[in-house]
């Protein structure tokens, strides 16, 4: 999968880099997000660190939004996964509240009172921290809910499959609890290894972009 991954990695880095604060305007109202850390290098260039999509329609620039700015861990497993990584490198306690679920009524009724918010809100402030400042992102367009959701799961595992996109030995995912993301060095957990994209959908998805 390394010569399908350099040339994905050399489509999606040609194509406009968004960074915080970015401009909704600029961004698709449907289609997929390919994120970026810095100080993560791939095939010469800054590697793909996750993919992601929407299922509503019109939500994409909503989807980002919730991963730089929302600051509530259950509605972005993005950066519920940036904040376990942060607790956990930090041998921190916390952790085992950050991982409740609070957006069902049944475990808010179960769970508040067991919650330090003041302390949550410390984590989020920190996780918001993180990504606006290490991440950046391109999106393209596509509209139809089916074929963003079978091209995202080819685009994780193209890169999950790669021998030659390891995360440096600073990545914060190393710290990751999740056996996956500490593996296949994206912040992901589903649709690793997969089914790849070949060399005729990649031509396809630089005709899109193209386009």
């Amino acid at each position: 999968m390394s010569k399908e991954c350099a040339t994905l990695h050399e489509i999606v880095c040609s194509m406009e880099r968004h960074y915080f604060p970015f401009d909704e305007s600029a961004i698709p109202q449907d289609g997929i997000y390919i994120l970026f850390q810095k100080g993560e290098n791939g095939h010469g260039a800054e590697r793909i660190v996750r993919v992601g999509t929407h299922t509503g329609e019109g939500q994409l620039p909503s989807r980002l939004w919730q991963h730089f700015l929302n600051e509530n861990k259950d509605r972005s497993i993005f950066r519920k996964n940036i904040g376990r990584a942060i607790l956990n490198k930090a041998d921190d306690p916390f952790l085992e509240q950050w991982e409740i679920d609070l957006t069902t009524r049944r475990n808010k009724a179960r769970y508040s009172r067991k919650i330090d918010f003041d302390r949550q809100k410390e984590i989020e402030s920190k996780v918001t921290q993180f990504i606006q400042k290490n991440f950046s992102f391109s999106v393209f367009h596509i509209k139809d809910k089916n074929r963003r959701l079978k091209l995202e799961s080819k685009i994780i595992s193209t890169v999950s499959l790669c021998e030659d996109c390891e995360p440096s030995p600073s990545w914060l995912g190393n710290h990751s609890p999740k056996n996956k993301i500490r593996e296949s060095g994206l912040w992901l957990v589903n649709e690793l290894y997969k089914t790849p994209l070949t060399a005729e959908e990649l031509k396809q998805i630089e005709k899109q972009i193209e386009g």
